[in-house]
């Protein structure tokens, strides 16, 4: 039977004749196919990967060198464009509308001869942290169904998690790809803001938006941002830098200087044995040589405020072009006005939670409130890009938690959206100051689920990054 433990070990049985790319896209198919329930994909490319397949097997048999990822069965979060494929943020209001271009990075994945396997349900344009604000329906943890798989990149989460394809794509613009992977016992990668074009990447914060990896082990997650980083003409965000052999750059027995917030692992919102593990594992990395200092940080309490701010205003100015003219739904009403129009194609068509974040972006943007409410949440983000660079200087990460608490049961804050909102406390500061961070699934909870342990380092240095991931999971 066909098992898959990592891009190194399946090239190698591919180049020894012990497994086709044919009969591990049939092997993901299968696996698709019995747990649908889960809800996590919501097209499957079932005849054009099996196609793909055979032709990547025709191409390596007959002597032709393969690519990085060649055959590797990636899933796509249903917010990044696949040329000739649908894609609607998992909203009502892009139902059915087909992409008529591919994100930079999917181009990019398909150069290296990836295999993209469908794409995968999500929070509503990616707002939400349960996978419950989804117009296919919710997405359920396969270690526990009746408990949310995070989100908004949900749908990623568990089809890495449920071994229904080898890696996944998902986006990140306040946690979307750390938190899920948290809740799911796997790994997930928000790489820096700019080192992966967004291109392609349907926008809800444009300032804080990153595409982000799910895997299993760390050297697949290297791989996959090495062949997707890098300057991009389509995206003037996109960093220019260099990008390096983030694979080959693995090892090393190096000693780091980590710092870690009293006031994030003392906070009342903090499960006492989240609390205690990480605090146990800061004495372990102690104890093995590195440096670990407590840091005064007194911003805490006013990231998930700035954060909501900020993003909802981008929300309310990225989500103005779905106004049923140019493309996706439109109300059925006739004899009505433009303003009408327009008013009633977004209300049919837009769910509860993108309502409300559009509704308060649109407040905190209006002249009466602008310099209140946008211009201090701006002021809040520069102090935080000072401090943190400040940090950096010293230390080479900061560890947090990635959630204050583990998966927790379907429905239970879906009434509660200030509640569910600072469940991203230790999530957000990431993308307001636009470093990299990774989860890392280390520790199990008494209650059976799994949660791990937030890295984030200086910008651009996802070489530690990775290092040090590799390090804390070998």
């Amino acid at each position: 039977m066909f098992e898959f433990s990592s891009i190194e070990q399946f090239h190698a049985q591919l180049q020894e004749g012990k497994v086709t790319c044919l009969q591990a896209v049939q092997y993901y198919l299968q696996q698709i196919r019995s747990t649908r329930h889960l809800n996590a994909f919501i097209e499957i490319y079932a005849d054009e990967a099996l196609q793909r397949a055979k032709l990547l097997d025709e191409r390596r048999q007959a002597g032709h060198a393969i690519g990085k990822l060649h055959g590797v069965v990636i899933g796509i979060k249903d917010v990044i464009c696949y040329k000739d494929h649908k894609v609607s943020a998992s909203s009502n209001i892009l139902k059915d509308f087909t992409s008529i271009y591919s994100a930079t990075a999917i181009e990019r994945l398909l150069t290296e001869e990836a295999i993209i396997i469908g794409n995968l349900n999500c929070d509503e344009f990616a707002m939400g942290s349960t996978n419950e604000n989804s117009s296919y329906g919710k997405v359920l943890n396969a270690l526990d169904e009746t408990r949310v798989p995070g989100g908004s990149s949900g749908g990623s989460a568990v089809a890495v998690q449920a071994g229904l394809c080898m890696l996944s794509l998902g986006s990140d613009t306040g946690g979307s790809v750390r938190q899920p992977a948290d809740f799911c016992g796997i790994i997930g990668l928000k790489p820096t803001y700019g080192r992966i074009s967004r291109y392609g990447l349907i926008a809800y914060a444009s300032s804080f938006d990153q595409i982000g990896i799910f895997g299993t082990n760390v050297p697949d997650v290297a791989v996959l941002l090495e062949v997707m980083a890098g300057a991009d003409e389509y995206d003037s965000t996109v960093s220019h830098q260099e990008v390096p052999a983030f694979s080959s750059l693995l090892s090393g027995n190096k000693k780091f200087r980590f710092a870690y917030f009293d006031e994030a692992l003392n906070h009342p919102s903090l499960d006492i044995e989240i609390a205690n593990s990480i605090k146990n594992k800061i004495e372990q990395l102690k104890e093995d040589g590195h440096e670990v200092a407590a840091i005064e940080f007194d911003l805490l309490d006013y990231i998930v405020p700035a954060y909501y701010v900020l993003t909802t205003a981008e929300a309310s100015s990225n989500l103005s072009r779905y106004d049923g003219i140019k493309y996706g739904y439109r109300t059925a009403k006739k004899d009505i006005d433009l303003t009408e129009f327009y008013k009633l194609t977004r209300s049919e068509a837009f769910g509860k939670e993108v309502k409300r974040r559009i509704m308060l972006g649109t407040f905190v943007l209006s002249a009466g409130y602008f310099d209140a409410y946008f211009t201090r949440a701006q002021k809040v983000r520069q102090l935080l890009c000072d401090k943190t660079a400040a940090i950096f200087k010293s230390y080479d990460f900061i560890i947090m938690p990635t959630s204050p608490v583990t998966a927790f049961k379907a429905g239970e804050k879906m009434d509660d959206p200030i509640a569910m909102y600072l469940a991203d406390i230790y999530t957000v500061m990431a993308n307001l100051v636009g470093c990299p961070a990774i989860s890392i699934p280390l520790f199990k909870h008494s209650n059976g689920m799994p949660f791990g342990l937030q890295v984030m380092a200086n910008r651009f240095d996802e070489v530690s990054l990775l290092q040090i991931s590799r390090l804390l999971k070998p």
